[in-house]
Order: C-alpha cells, then structure tokens, then sequence
C-alpha cells in the first residue's frame, strides 16, 4: 500500500474539483456527504499504509514515491515526490481522520447556508493541500502544500465575507503568512545554495555528517522557525488567528485543531537534525519564544468572553508548548501533544459550535449558563475536552503536556516555571468557560429580544451528525494518551514509531535529576492543574472570591491594537512612500530611458531624407572631419 501513498492527497483534490464542477448541480446535503466521502476514504488508505510500514522493520519505514519530474533546470533537479514514514503518515492520519469527523459535523452545521457545496469545495481543498504539506519529499513540495493552505484558509475564514469582520480577519490571516512565508523560501534558497537539493533528506544528511558549516545551518535552521512562527502563531505573528474565529466553527476545527497550525511543529520536526546541528542560539530561541507564546496567550483567555476565543487563545498557548518541547529537543513529546490536542481541541471547538447553532449563533458566555440540561450530550462532550486541556489525569492532554514539561525541567528550570504558570492558567480559563457556558444560573433569556424571540427563549440540542463526532473525539480525548505513557518503556509505542525520524535529534534524559524522579513532576502537574481547577470554582462558581478580568487582558495586552495602529499609521504611510519612490523614480528611470531613446531615434530619422544629394553632403563633411582629426594627431606629434 506504500507505492499508493498518492492516493491520499488524490481524493480530497477529486472531491475537490467535482464540488468546483458539479457542486450547485449536487445541491445539500449530497454535496457534503460527497466530501466527507472522499476524505474518510483517504483516511482508510492512510490507516492501510499505516499498517503496511507497521509491518516493516524499522530502518525501512521511509519510502519514497516519485510522480513525475517537476523542476529539471541544470543543478536544480526537483521531484514531485511524496514521502511515506512514521512522521508524514502520523500527520496525514490525524488531518483525514478527524478531518473527516469535522467534515460530518459541517454537514449539520452549515445546513441552509446558500454556499453549502462551495463550503465543502474549500474543506476538500484544504485538506489536499495540508497532505500535501506533511507528505512532501522536499521543502519545494512541502511549500505548495503550505502555500495551498494559506490560500484556503483566506476563503475558509473569509467565507461570511459580506460581513466586513470576516474579510478583515481573511486578510489578517493571508498577510500574516506571507512574513512566515518568506522565511520558508529563504531557507530553501539558503538550502540550494549550500547542498543543491532541498530533499529533506538531503538536507538533514549533510547536517549531520558535517558537510555544512554551523553558520549555515543555523540560517536554515531560523528561517525555517519564522515560517514556523507565521503558520502556528507563536510569538509576534500569532495575532491572525484569534481573528480567525469570524469564519464557521468547522473552519475553526480544522485549522486551530488538526491541521494549518500544526504545520510549523511538523516542519521543526522534519528538519530536527538541522535544529540539533545548529548554534546553542537556536533551539533555544526556539524554547524561550514557546514559553512565552503559552504564557502571553493563557493570560490573555482568562478575560475572553466569546466562547471561540477563549479556544482560540488557548490554541497559541499549547502550540507554545509544542515549540517549548522542540526548543528543548523532546520532539516526540512535541509530537505528541499535537496529536493528543488535535483530538481533545477539535472536541472543544466542535462542542462550542454545538452550543452557537443550540443558542441561535450566540457566542457570548456571559448570555449562556445552565447549558447542560438543554444541551446534555455537548455537555459531556465538552466537559471531557476540558478536563483533557487541563491535564487531569488519565485524560489525554495530561500524559502529553507532562512529557513535554518533564524535558523541559531538565533542561531549563526556568522555563519549566513558565510552563507550570501557563498550565495553572489553562485550567483555571477552562473550567472559567465551562462554569460560565454548562453551569451556573441560565443567563439566556435576557439574549430573547436580541434575536427576536419572545418569551423563553430555549437552547436545544444539536441534530445528531453533529454530535457524532462529538462522541468519537470524546473517545478519542480518553484514551489518546494510551500510546506514549511513562510508566514504561514498552508502552512507549509513539516513541518506538517515530524512532527512525526523530533518532538523530531526540535528546536524552536518562539519568537526570527530572527523569530519575519524574513521578515528583508527575504529581506536580496534577497539584497544578487541581489548583487551576479550584481557584477557577472558587472565583466563579462558589463567588468566594472576587472576578478579575482587567481590560488589559480582554484587549489581549493592546498587542493587535497597537500592531494595527503601526501598520494603518507609519507602517501604510512607509509603504506609500516606497509606491511613490518606485512609480517616480524607479519605474521614472526605465520610462525616461525609453524616453530618450525615442527622442534620439526621432532626431536620427530626420536625416534619413532619402535624397542622395543630402547624403553626399553628410559624406563630404564626414571626409573633411577624419582629414582634420589625421591633421591635428600629426601636429600634435610634431
């Protein structure tokens, strides 16, 4: 099944272009049910080339699949070439399968919208291009897919576009990547220049046998970290995706969960012996702009009262954690919580899009409250994603996130400290939204009159292939955390399966204090989440103590505002400055050449009179010029 790996991205881009050909002729809900068709169906050949590396020993789970020749340009020999190992196909097996899960929920959720089949033509879109990006042999094919997803996440965001709102956050999104952009095409140029191939493997060899210098490696190494920080939000280009939330909750679920964001873990990943090669500088760099990317944005979800933000913020703050764990070389760790996350985030974002269509597209908690008799089963659902978020054991997100901090305790104490903070504040945020949005006094009647309902106004359940995979991502969220435990070394089986991709640049802990003693920090992170956990009862549920949500942190520290300010004021008048130079005096350079020579040539053919009494005056002239030139050399020399 190996050599048909193709057929994954395949039958997403067939779904695709049926939808762009037939969609208004399929009509709702085939048009969904097409979709999610072909993305469940490429989840089973990914399940079936999973099983077949499975059955491989481990240094020959690496194949590569060769479509066509694509770039043969003297040295630049590129290949359209997919790559089937245990990282590209751990990725494509959580983008399809839950992919396919949020396609099924899409179905309930976008019914009556008038774009329906156009909704379902940019899934299957977005979905192609992110296998594209995973499966990649190379960083030229890994960029189509990146690109690929930039662009459908513009039209997924964006879709509600006559609301200015969602254009605005569509453009946020698309100009915020072209800066991470930017740095993955340097990277590959630097790359080129230094090894003449951008094969991954190619790049990672020389970086390991020393056929690089540090200085080099270290330039691929950044670069490709700051288009890593572009897709995944990390710390200064995280704030496009907050603004995301104006585009459907299936949109939400797919790029804040499974998919887009987990893009520049995945890629610092995939480079990890680059990364381990490089300056001290780097992973380091790496480590410090994680930590504070999951502290900056826990701070920020505390004060947030718009159910998909709090989600939001909270997705920058653990995909803070995933680069914390790749700066301090835990890549299975990283790993790991992005799969554990996809599960128990898609949950949360799914479940709080259950709550908006039961609560008539409300998304204020401060008008919700008590969901959980109207609303039961989203109700279980969520409560489950938020004990996994918060890392409550046996709960998935718990077996990750202290995997992730048990690295980072042995390799900077200090960082473990933000870590431990941002994790207090996880769980503190989430048990705020669910005490706010399940519990409480119900708060929704007072939202009748606002949305032109009288009397009372009663939230209800969603239609049941909404809650579907709601109840399988609840599942998921359970038991995810089975397939790396601490206990031991044979339940290791994440580890055990990335092993051949990940060997050259993991780092190694045994014998130190942290995983000498790691059920201490084990049962550390347990009294932290607890303590999250109860200081949020405490504020909001109990009223012991009193609410602190500062306009600082609801305005998420002034950073967007003053990040709109500089590009709307100096930022807009610098790049009308740099129009005017360009349209006056470079484009003014080229036209006046082009002026002159016109000018001269117009001159010129004045004297092409076409009678030959003119020219033998011309000639006559001519003569008597080159004598008197001879003449004056020869006095001259005299």
């Amino acid at each position: 099944m190996v050599d048909f790996v193709w057929l994954v991205p395949f039958l997403p881009l067939i779904g695709g272009v049926m939808l762009m050909v037939f969609g208004s002729r399929i009509g709702e809900p085939r048009a969904g049910w097409l979709a999610t068709l072909v993305t469940a169906t490429s989840f089973l050949v990914t399940v079936a080339v999973y099983f077949d590396l499975l059955g491989m020993p481990s240094e020959e789970r690496s194949h590569v699949v060769t479509l066509f020749q694509w770039i043969p340009v003297g040295a630049l020999q590129i290949d359209f070439a997919l790559l089937a190992d245990p990282l590209s196909i751990t990725m494509a097996l959580f983008v399809t399968g839950i992919g396919s899960l949020i396609h099924l929920y899409a179905i309930g959720y976008m019914h009556g919208d008038p774009k329906f089949s156009k909704f379902f033509l940019y899934l299957n879109l977005f979905v192609f291009s992110m296998l594209m990006l995973v499966l990649g042999e190379n960083l030229l094919v890994t960029f189509l897919g990146w690109e690929g997803v930039g662009a459908c996440s513009y039209f997924l965001i964006s879709f509600w576009h006559t609301r200015n709102s969602a254009a605005v956050a569509g453009k946020k999104a698309f100009v915020t990547n072209r800066i991470g952009d930017w740095g993955v095409m340097t990277a590959m140029f630097v790359a080129f220049s230094a090894v003449g191939s951008v094969s991954y493997k190619a790049i990672n060899d020389a970086a390991h046998e020393g056929a690089l210098s540090q200085t080099a490696i270290s330039a691929i190494a950044i670069l490709l970290f700051v288009g890593a920080c572009g897709k995944s939000a990390q710390l200064p280009l995280y704030f496009w995706l907050p603004d995301a939330m104006e585009g459907p909750t299936p949109v939400s679920a797919l790029i804040h969960a499974a998919t887009m964001v987990t893009a520049g873990v995945f890629l610092m990943t995939r480079v990890g012996p680059v990364l381990t090669e490089s300056y001290g500088w780097v992973p380091d760099t790496i480590a410090i702009v994680g930590a504070a990317t999951a502290l900056f944005a826990a701070s920020i979800a505390v004060a947030q009262h718009d159910i998909k933000r709090v989600l939001a913020y909270s997705t920058v703050s653990q995909l803070g954690f995933m680069f914390l764990a790749i700066g301090s070389g835990a890549y299975v760790a990283a790993i790991f919580h992005m799969v554990t996350h996809a599960f128990f985030k898609a949950l949360l974002f799914l479940g709080s899009g259950s709550v908006i269509h039961g609560m008539h597209h409300e998304q204020d908690m401060r008008k919700m409250g008590a969901l959980r008799t109207a609303m039961p089963v989203t109700a279980f659902t969520f409560i489950i994603g938020w004990l996994a978020i918060a890392g409550v054991p046996p709960f998935a997100g718990f077996w990750s996130k202290d995997e992730i901090l048990l690295y980072v305790y042995a390799d900077n104490r200090l960082l473990y400290a933000i870590g431990m903070l941002a994790a207090l504040l996880t769980a503190y945020y989430m048990t705020r939204q669910v005490i706010m949005v399940f519990f409480g006094e119900a708060r929704w009647h007072d939202a009748a009159s606002e949305h032109g309902a009288h009397g009372d106004f009663r939230p209800h359940e969603s239609p049941r292939v909404m809650l579907v995979p709601l109840v399988v991502l609840a599942v998921l969220s359970v038991v995810g955390g089975a397939m790396q435990l601490p206990f031991s070394k044979d339940l290791h089986f994440l580890e055990h399966w990335l092993e051949p991709v990940v060997e050259e640049a993991e780092r190694s802990i045994s014998g130190t204090w942290a995983y000498d003693n790691k059920y201490v920090l084990l049962l550390a992170a347990i009294v932290v989440a607890a303590a999250g956990i109860a200081l949020s009862l405490a504020v909001y549920a109990k009223r012991r103590l009193p609410t602190i949500e500062p306009k600082v942190l609801e305005n998420a520290w002034w950073y967007d505002a003053t990040v709109a300010r500089l590009v709307g004021g100096p930022g807009a008048a610098t790049f009308r400055g740099i129009t005017r130079f360009d349209s006056r005096v470079v484009d003014g350079a080229v036209n006046g050449a082009a002026v002159l020579a016109r000018g001269v040539g117009s001159q010129a053919r004045r004297s092409q009179s076409g009678f030959v009494r003119a020219y033998a005056v011309i000639l006559s002239l001519g003569t008597v010029v080159l004598l008197a030139w001879f003449v004056w050399r020869g006095w001259l020399a005299s």
